[in-house]
């Protein structure tokens, strides 16, 4: 459960020039969608300094469950961390370009999420207040691959590539607090995913050569009600295509709580 909209908020913030150039964040969300149906905790950070910004977000998910569809452990976790680099962050144009690395990986139900390394450009765009943000991506991607696809053939991605889109919406419709935010990521991946099942319950496996996701949010600030700006309430839909071992179209929706630290 990708969270990259944290970006949005801490680069408007930066170029509103507020004091605070740190946020952490926990989200605490419990996915509807009927093949999870778990409770997922993300952890997010976002951190300046006069060399550019360090992002991460870590997803634990609670969805190991038993005979009785009572939850025992944790099925996955699944880490992002990306830097990006902007020295000339005062120069007309240029200013608005930051070079970014990033590191994907993690472990889900058994399967691993495999290293992925990546390396290119973000683009920042803004309204003239700032309560409307955008962040383009252009990244190369290299993802560590281990074995054969279902044809024996090493597996290789068919153009190492990742475009990412990020968006922030402050005060939307005017109404101080809620927030509208997300992201949307599509990649090239030789993976497999399962298309059906066999007479004896057997998963049918097949190659897929992309993903994509997106994971658009909507929040809340209740706290700010009664002296608590800290908690916000909203909630998720992943939309996806080909993601993860799941083939071809899914929307989950998600309902959670977020406290910024």
């Amino acid at each position: 459960m990708s969270k990259k909209t944290i970006l949005a908020v801490a680069v408007a913030t930066l170029a509103l020039g507020q004091v605070a150039k740190a946020q952490t964040n926990l989200q605490v969300f419990y996915d509807f969608a009927p093949d999870r149906q778990h409770v997922t905790t993300t952890l997010e950070g976002f951190y300046t300094d006069n060399w550019g910004n360090t992002f991460f977000f870590m997803d634990h998910d609670f969805g190991s469950k038993n005979d009785q569809n009572q939850v025992y452990a944790p099925s996955g976790t699944y880490l992002e961390i990306a830097r990006c680099l902007n020295f000339w962050q005062n120069v007309p144009v240029l200013g608005d370009f930051s070079l970014q690395v990033e590191y994907n990986g993690g472990v889900y139900n058994g399967y691993t999420i495999n290293n992925a390394f990546l390396g290119g450009i973000d683009y920042f765009l803004h309204s003239s207040d700032f309560k409307n943000t955008f962040n383009f991506k252009l990244l190369g991607k290299y993802i560590h691959y281990q074995g054969n696809d279902l044809s024996g053939n090493p597996r290789m991605s068919l153009v190492p590539l990742q475009f990412t889109f990020v968006w922030g919406m402050q005060d939307l419709f005017g109404v101080t607090g809620l927030r509208f935010s997300g992201f949307a990521d599509f990649w090239f991946e030789s993976h497999s995913v399962i298309t059906g099942f066999d007479a004896l319950g057997l998963p049918q496996w097949e190659d897929r050569p992309f993903v994509f996701i997106s994971e658009p949010q909507i929040w809340y600030n209740v706290g700010q009600h009664f002296g608590v700006p800290n908690l916000n309430i909203g909630g998720e839909v992943e939309l996806s295509y080909d993601f993860g071992t799941s083939a071809g179209f899914k929307a989950r929706p998600c309902a959670g709580i977020k406290w910024v630290f």
